[in-house]
């Protein structure tokens, strides 16, 4: 078998596959059918996009949506519940006034927050049609989509018969069968206990402010909104989850950080197949079996996460 590297730009960030196969007609072949899944999912469920079918959902607060968007939907709405709502993927309203590099004002905030609520999103599986039930609350997927787009693109591969792959979706990353003759996928985190992650056939998620950060008044907020507030964490939140997908990490890695070292690590300890590492400034907990996820020749990396 050959190692390949293919990279675009798609959701926004960069976008990496490495993948081993016999030839590179067939490592092309497989990269293209995922590549074309992520940009699928993109083309669903951004938010940015106004033709895209969650802001057509946002806008007609009724409709019959595809397979993907109804699985990411059903999803989103588990992992609501399973965290207190610490990840919401009805956000949609306080991330626009975000967007604004600005605090709202008490009275604003408090509006902004009446149109959050994960409970105002309803789906019917037999009908497979999803339903906004209060005006003005909208679906925002950031803490989500990409780690599923990942697993999707994996997914793709292995329809291919490519199976030793690591899809890398701007830090979301979901792993396959490992290279040729190795335990594992090598992938490195970075900061405070820093190391290399041997893992195979999992997710991983990286949150908080190392790499998207915004300040206001001298005060540093991470892009991660907490759904109690509507504003950004402040500076020093971060988190890596390994979970059995890339999906599932993703979106606990947002929860964990809004809940904090403590409480994120006892939810996370919670969830079958799951381990997190979670810090606010100097205060860190992690998962009894995180430590265990470590190579034994782990090296300080300065990299968030990425795996080679």
């Amino acid at each position: 078998m050959l190692r390949f590297h293919f990279a675009q730009g798609h959701m926004g960030s960069p976008c990496r596959i490495v993948l081993y196969a016999p030839d590179a007609h067939s490592a092309q072949a497989a990269a293209a059918a995922a590549f074309a899944e992520i940009a699928a999912i993109d083309a669903s469920m951004s938010d940015w996009k106004a033709g895209s079918e969650l802001s057509r959902l946002n806008e007609s607060r009724e409709a019959l949506v595809s397979d993907r968007l109804f699985e990411v939907l059903s999803i989103a709405l588990r992992i609501a519940e399973g965290t207190g709502g610490a990840y919401d993927p009805t956000l949609g309203a306080a991330v626009e006034a975000w967007r604004e590099a600005r605090i709202p004002g008490e009275e604003e905030r408090k509006e902004i927050l009446s149109k959050v609520g994960w409970r105002h999103l309803r789906l019917d599986p037999a009908k497979r049609r999803a339903r906004i039930e209060k005006p003005g609350v909208r679906l925002d997927l950031g803490g989500i989509a990409k780690g599923y787009a990942a697993d999707r693109a994996l997914a793709a591969l292995a329809r291919r018969g490519v199976r030793s792959a690591l899809v890398d979706l701007g830090g979301d990353l979901s792993l396959g069968d490992p290279p040729p003759g190795a335990e594992g996928w090598r992938v490195s985190i970075g900061g405070k206990g820093s190391g290399i992650l041997l893992l195979r056939n999992r997710g991983v998620a990286t949150s908080g402010d190392a790499e998207k950060s915004l300040e206001i008044g001298g005060v540093r907020y991470s892009h991660i909104l907490d759904p109690r507030t509507g504003v950004g964490l402040p500076g020093g939140a971060q988190a890596i989850v390994v979970a059995p997908n890339a999906t599932l990490a993703d979106a606990l890695a947002t929860a964990v950080c809004v809940l904090g070292p403590e409480a994120g690590r006892t939810t996370a300890a919670s969830i079958p197949g799951v381990e997190a590492r979670v810090r606010a400034g100097e205060w860190e907990a992690e998962t009894a079996g995180f430590a265990a996820l470590l190579a034994e020749d782990a090296e300080s990396l300065p990299t968030p996460a990425s795996g080679r």
